[in-house]
């Protein structure tokens, strides 16, 4: 089995939104965490960004929090909800052996469920961090990590990989 981190939307116009439970700030730092410890153990690590479809510029704060992308890192742009639509995402993870996609990011219950559902479709085993992710509210979350997301995958903690 090889696993990849999917991390979804970490931009600071998303991580600025106000978000429950956890700040996206809080966010960015846990998925900063995760991708220093699954690059350290030689899983590929994608990065998703949302670009508007059919406007001439995005909107501040479209790139990638600073920092965040390293050397070796796959960058994904999708013009969708969720990270397969149209981006060669599901090419890129079979051609490095991926069997098991590790998810986080922004938000839970939209770019986070949307990729996740696609992922499920594509036949990957999934894996959830929940408190490496967050919602427009608590009960959003709080429905997807305890309900919905365990129907699909396993539900884990950011110190489960570190």
């Amino acid at each position: 089995m090889t696993r990849a981190l999917v991390l979804i939307d970490l931009m600071p116009r998303i991580i600025a939104n106000p978000l429950a439970p956890h700040s996206g700030e809080d966010v960015l730092v846990r998925c900063r965490d995760l991708a220093a410890a699954l690059r350290a153990e030689g899983s590929p690590v994608v990065l998703v960004r949302v670009e508007r479809p059919g406007v001439d510029e995005q909107p501040p704060g479209s790139d990638l929090a600073e920092g965040l992308e390293q050397d070796g890192d796959v960058v994904v742009v999708k013009r969708t909800i969720g990270a397969f639509h149209n981006t060669g995402l599901d090419e890129k993870l079979r051609a490095a052996g991926v069997t098991t996609i590790v998810l986080a990011g922004l938000v839970t219950t939209m770019g986070v469920a949307s990729t996740a559902w696609a992922a499920c479709d594509l036949g990957y085993e999934l894996e959830f961090v929940a408190d490496a992710m967050s919602a427009p509210t608590l009960e959003e979350h709080e429905v997807a990590i305890g309900t919905v997301f365990p129907r699909i995958g396993e539900v884990r903690l950011t110190k489960d990989y570190l």
